[in-house]
């Protein structure tokens, strides 16, 4: 398994978040070939790391409305 150093990430919310942060993710777009993800309200908790391909997979699942309700 592969570490990734976060030390220096720029995190960036959905504009679909509420102002407090909350019940939300952040992702970091600073990395090549990954996406960091992590929990709004726990941003010193664990960070999953995604392929890229995977995460575009996943985000355009979800917009198209695919992974249903």
């Amino acid at each position: 398994m592969r570490s990734t150093d976060l030390s220096a990430a720029s995190w960036r919310r959905s504009s679909h978040s509420n102002q407090d942060g909350g019940a939300c993710v952040e992702v970091s777009d600073d990395f090549a070939g990954v996406v960091p993800v992590r929990d709004s309200k726990v941003p010193h908790g664990p960070v999953l790391v995604f392929p890229d391909a995977g995460w575009t997979s996943f985000v355009s699942a979800v917009r198209s409305g695919r992974l249903g309700d």
